[in-house]
C-alpha cells in the first residue's frame, strides 16, 4: 500500500458546504455504461433478491479459494457502518472477493478510512465506492443527543461523535425526534460523501469515471435507497 495514503487522503475538517446535492457534486458521474454504473446495477438487483427473500447466500469451493489467494477484484467498495444488522456482502448478496468493503460506526471519516479507500482506488482499482448509511445509526443518534441536548459522551465515542457533527446543521431542533434520526442519518452520509470529494485524489478519481454514490439500508425492509 502506498505509504503516503494517509497523508494525501486527510479530510478537509473545515469544508462546511455539506448540503449541496450530491448530485450537482458528482454530476460528471451520471455518464452511462461506465464499470461504476455496471456496478451500480449488480449492487441493485442483488439487493433487490435480498429484499425478496431470493438472497443466494454463497458457499465457496476450494477451488474459488484457491482462485482468491492470487488475488482480488471487488467491483465496488462500502464504506458502511459497524452495525451487526448491516451486512453489506448478505444485503447486496455478493460472493467472495466482489466487495472491498471499510465498515467503522458510524460511517465516518478518519485518516485511517481516507487511506483505506485509497488503496481501493489505486491499487484495487474499483470503480464505484458507496457510502452505506442505514436506519437508526446509533452512532448518528449520539451526535444528535451532544448537538441538540449537550450530552458528553465518553472519550472515544466522543470522538466519532465529533466528527459526525459538523454534518448535522440542517437538522431541527423542532422536528420530532424519529425525523430528526431519519435526516441526521442520510446528512451523516452526504457528510462522509463530501469529505471524500474535496480531497485532490477525490475529484481527480470521478474525473477518470469512478463514480461515488450514497446510499441507506432500511433494516426493517431490508431495501437500499440509493440517494439522487
Amino acid at each position: 500500500m502506498d505509504g503516503r495514503a494517509v497523508e494525501l487522503w486527510t479530510p478537509p475538517y473545515f469544508a462546511r458546504d455539506v448540503r449541496k446535492p450530491a448530485a450537482k457534486m458528482f454530476s460528471h458521474t451520471s455518464k452511462l455504461n461506465l464499470p461504476g454504473d455496471q456496478g451500480l446495477q449488480k449492487l441493485i438487483e442483488g439487493n433487490q433478491r435480498f429484499e425478496r427473500g431470493q438472497a443466494q447466500f454463497h458457499s465457496v469451493c476450494k477451488e474459488t479459494l484457491a482462485d482468491l489467494a492470487k488475488g482480488q477484484h471487488p467491483f465496488a467498495t462500502i464504506l458502511g457502518c459497524s452495525d451487526s444488522r448491516v451486512p453489506p456482502e448478505l444485503i447486496f448478496d455478493a460472493n467472495f472477493g466482489e466487495l472491498f468493503i471499510v465498515r467503522v460506526a458510524g460511517n465516518v471519516i478518519s485518516p485511517e478510512v481516507m487511506g483505506s479507500l485509497q488503496y481501493a482506488e489505486n491499487h484495487l482499482r474499483t470503480p464505484l465506492f458507496v457510502v452505506l448509511g442505514h436506519e437508526g445509526c446509533g452512532a448518528v443518534k449520539a451526535a444528535l443527543e451532544s448537538k441538540l441536548g449537550g450530552i458528553e459522551h465518553r472519550s472515544r465515542i466522543q470522538t466519532l461523535v465529533d466528527n459526525i457533527l459538523p454534518g448535522l446543521l440542517d437538522v431541527s431542533s423542532q422536528a420530532s425526534e424519529e425525523e430528526q434520526l431519519t435526516t441526521a442519518v442520510e446528512a451523516n452520509v452526504r457528510w462522509s460523501i463530501h469529505q471524500i470529494s474535496e480531497t485532490a485524489e477525490g475529484q481527480n478519481a470521478m474525473k477518470a469515471g469512478i463514480r461515488l454514490m450514497g446510499a441507506i439500508y432500511e433494516i426493517a425492509s431490508g431495501h437500499v435507497r440509493f440517494l439522487p
